[in-house]
């Protein structure tokens, strides 16, 4: 690991003052992937800005149809949050199903999407809710935010301060996860709103999507059944050790049934 200073600021502006100073800086949030790189050599920023002495930029608050969380949020706040727990479930299950107790409660919602890994599981959330991204310069919808892989429509010196998720009228999140990592092979994130339904698809390609041919056959009739033999096409899929692009096409169309008949579920129970 080369050597590189440090930076801890205690309010954002002095963030973006070390940000602007050194063009070669990068971000610290939680830390989930950076610091394994830095051990690895895989990064070699000439500075680092933490931003964990930031808390302006970290709690979760509802206002009318919208829960809104601070960038340095945990996925363990998240999961265990009442307030999202009662407004978007689907959510509070996503983030408890991150990795290992460690990795969520120092990783953060902010730092993940920043990072944009394809294997991620809040970008399909943030795509499948049709969440806002809230930075130091502007507010980006979620399918502007993620461009991909481990590429966001962040300029240099924006930092990510909240995201804004519309509460739905149902949703559920389902994943095959990797046994090592309990990253998403697949991972698929269904929604109901009201403004139609909404299929995100992350792990089985480079940048999260939406899965336009299961949006399609679930706006006609939004049942289980509408999937059965539904072909997802592979080109332009993930192919690696863990599975083949035909196998992730097959998973979509399998996780995406479970996530519908979790949805009516919830919707029956509500």
């Amino acid at each position: 690991m080369r050597s590189f200073d440090y930076h801890s600021p205690t309010s954002l502006s002095a963030a973006s003052a070390a940000l602007a100073a050194e063009p070669e800086a990068r971000l610290l949030a939680g830390g989930m992937t950076l610091i394994p790189a830095l051990k690895m050599r895989l990064a070699e920023p000439a500075a680092l800005v933490d931003l964990g002495r930031l808390g302006d930029l970290r709690g979760i608050k509802v206002a009318g149809n919208v829960v809104t969380m601070g960038a340095m949020t945990t996925h363990a706040e998240v999961a265990a949050s009442p307030d999202v727990r009662r407004a978007i479930p689907a959510l509070a299950e996503l983030a408890g199903g991150i990795g290992d107790p460690q990795v969520r409660n120092r990783g953060t919602i902010g730092g993940s999407i920043a990072n944009n890994d394809p294997a991620a599981d809040y970008p399909a959330a943030l795509l499948g809710l049709a969440a806002t991204v809230a930075t130091t310069k502007r507010t980006i919808p979620a399918g502007a935010f993620f461009s991909g892989m481990f590429e966001t429509a962040l300029d240099k010196g924006e930092i990510v301060t909240a995201i804004n998720f519309p509460v739905p009228l149902a949703a559920a999140y389902e994943k095959f996860r990797s046994p090592a990592s309990r990253y998403a092979l697949v991972g698929v994130f269904v929604a109901r709103t009201t403004g139609g339904v909404r299929v995100a698809v992350t792990g089985a390609a480079p940048c999260v999507f939406r899965a336009t041919e299961i949006e399609a056959a679930l706006s006609a009739k939004f049942t289980p059944e509408v999937l059965a033999g539904l072909r997802i096409p592979s080109s332009g899929l993930n192919a690696d050790v863990h599975g083949d692009a035909d196998y992730r096409a097959h998973l979509i169309a399998v996780l995406a049934k479970r996530a519908v008949e979790k949805v009516l579920g919830v919707a029956e129970k509500r």
